[in-house]
């Protein structure tokens, strides 16, 4: 039976330990007691643990042999912001498939009451993230960052960075990876009504790469989480 995996808050040596909600969940949901064994995330590795303390707010576990971890895609993925309620989905969705980063960006279209409230929003979308990335056996979630301008997007490193746009007619991403043996990879999606055209212009006066999914216009969050997909499937 594969063992649920917890991403520790804090790690010493051979003990552990999930804190605050975080040890709520797997105490009053899951009923964990002392001595279940979990797969425990201690930092860089997987460890296999062994609860020894269970107080309120407070998980201990006494960490074991190492167990096998996959190693996750160098995938960055910069998420204009557009409404929470579909962007949260996209965010977890990308986490469970692998993305590296997730980095929220302010663009043009972007709402304004959506982009003001966007800093205060930071917190919730990493906790998000890290069920997310529990739930999907990841080693550790995805960084997610205070949200961006386009400015800084611009000069993020990545052996291939490419920008989704709607209006790229003859270059697809499922051919840029097909074609590039890059494994470092950033892409960028627009919010919803997609990039301005000066953020495009700027984008490849940058030297990045457009491409689309297709002819089909696909709401913000499918395609973040569509691009993220083929994007892990293809750089393995």
């Amino acid at each position: 039976m594969t063992r649920r995996r917890w991403i520790a808050d804090e790690v010493s040596d051979n003990r552990a330990a999930l804190n605050g909600a975080h040890a709520d969940h797997l105490t009053r949901v899951l009923r964990a007691s002392v001595g279940q064994e979990f797969d425990i995330s201690a930092g860089p590795v997987v460890r296999r643990g062994r609860i020894v303390k269970v107080a309120d707010g407070r998980v201990e576990f006494a960490l074991g042999e190492e167990v096998p971890a996959a190693a996750l895609a160098n995938l960055t993925v910069v998420l204009a912001v557009f409404k929470f309620d579909r962007m949260e989905w996209a965010i977890e969705k990308c986490t469970e498939l692998g993305a590296s980063r997730i980095i929220p960006l302010v663009a043009r279209r972007t709402d304004t009451h959506l982009a003001a409230a966007s800093a205060k929003r930071v917190e919730r979308w990493r906790r998000i993230a890290l069920q997310a990335a529990e739930q999907s056996r990841r080693t550790t979630p995805p960084e997610i960052p205070h949200p961006i301008k386009l400015a800084q997007a611009l000069s993020l490193s990545g052996g291939m960075r490419v920008v989704l746009a709607e209006s790229e007619e003859k270059t697809r991403l499922h051919q840029l990876f097909a074609s590039s043996s890059e494994g470092d990879v950033v892409l960028a999606i627009g919010p919803e009504g997609g990039w301005a055209e000066d953020e495009l212009r700027a984008f490849h006066q940058a030297g990045w790469i457009s491409a689309s999914l297709g002819e089909r216009i696909l709401r913000a969050e499918t395609a973040a989480i569509t691009a993220t997909a083929l994007a892990i499937s293809l750089l393995g």
